[in-house]
């Protein structure tokens, strides 16, 4: 596939999948508006402490600025030091919150990700939401660690780091988990295993984004069966066809022309918020939401393939199962 070709599939996918999206926010949205079913109060989280991934930017910054604004404590965990203290800064001012800190998390090395796990866990705090916001797309070739760029970034890496953090959510309890899918993950027909230990083969990279994507639900699925009466409930969800940076890598005649109709961060951010503070969904677990509201995933996310993708992971990464 040339250049123009790789445009082309670029622009087929997206539009696509911004057809899904809109076709599947229509059908629910009702008469009156669509707004967020669950409008929370300024100060409903005081004594409550989340980690947010990828929160110097797009729907991470905007989950945390909201977060920080109802009084919760908020880790903010990305790549950048030097770009993430800024955003900090700000969030801070605008809220009136200063329990904000910085952890280095690069998703792609799992050495990375045990350190900042470990860093989180010297600090004694509680833990009551982490939220795996963080993510690539459109991007090619392998992670540090061995893995698909975007499978090792957008799924390995928040396994490892869920995984290591699962005690102290279980002492925190009641805890949530909650995991940025995307729609995208209906185009993935299942996981490749050797496909996902070696470079991308795409010259899009999307096709791997969606299998991503599918690891992100599969995981949320075994998360709720394996946690049952642990007082940890887990979620995956579509933020919408955001203009964030995980777009940052699509080529530039189409980035533009992609983002365009997409929503804004704010409005992505809106689900993630919804699944880790809302009441509504206090008591269910494992299931995908999209606008705020359950929906059914691709059928390929079935149990079985939850099981054994869960299985496979905790061997890549050596984790205690």
């Amino acid at each position: 596939m040339d250049k123009r070709a790789a445009v082309a599939s670029i622009a087929a996918t997206t539009a696509t999948t911004n057809q899904l999206h809109n076709r599947s926010r229509s059908a629910r949205q009702d008469a009156a508006s669509g707004g967020p079913a669950y409008a929370p109060p300024i100060g409903d989280l005081d004594n409550r402490t989340f980690l947010v991934t990828g929160a110097n930017t797009g729907i991470g910054r905007e989950t945390a600025l909201t977060l920080a604004r109802r009084g919760a404590r908020v880790f903010v965990a990305g790549r950048s030091e030097p770009k993430t203290l800024p955003v900090i800064d700000q969030i801070a001012a605008q809220t009136g919150n200063s329990a904000l800190t910085f952890l280095s998390l690069d998703l792609g090395d799992l050495a990375s990700v045990r350190a900042c796990a470990n860093e989180f866990l010297r600090t004694g705090e509680s833990l009551h939401g982490l939220i795996n916001n963080a993510g690539l797309a459109g991007q090619r070739g392998m992670t540090e660690s061995g893995f698909e760029l975007a499978f090792g970034t957008n799924y390995v890496g928040p396994f490892l780091l869920t995984g290591l953090l699962l005690e102290r959510l279980r002492e925190s309890a009641p805890a949530r988990i909650v995991n940025v899918s995307s729609i995208g993950h209906y185009r993935a027909a299942g996981i490749d295993y050797e496909a996902v230990r070696r470079p991308t083969k795409s010259l899009t990279g999307l096709p791997e984004y969606a299998v991503s994507k599918l690891g992100n639900v599969l995981h949320a699925q075994e998360l709720a069966r394996r946690l049952q009466g642990d007082g940890i409930t887990a979620y995956s969800l579509h933020p919408g066809a955001i203009a964030s940076d995980v777009w940052r890598r699509v080529p530039w005649p189409v980035r533009p022309l992609i983002k365009r109709r997409m929503r804004s961060p704010v409005e992505g951010a809106r689900t993630s918020l919804y699944c880790a503070t809302s009441p509504e969904v206090a008591n269910e677990s494992g299931h995908y939401y999209d606008d705020c509201r359950r929906e059914e995933p691709s059928a390929v996310a079935t149990p079985e393939l939850a099981a054994e993708l869960w299985d496979r992971s905790v061997a890549w990464v050596d984790l205690d199962p």
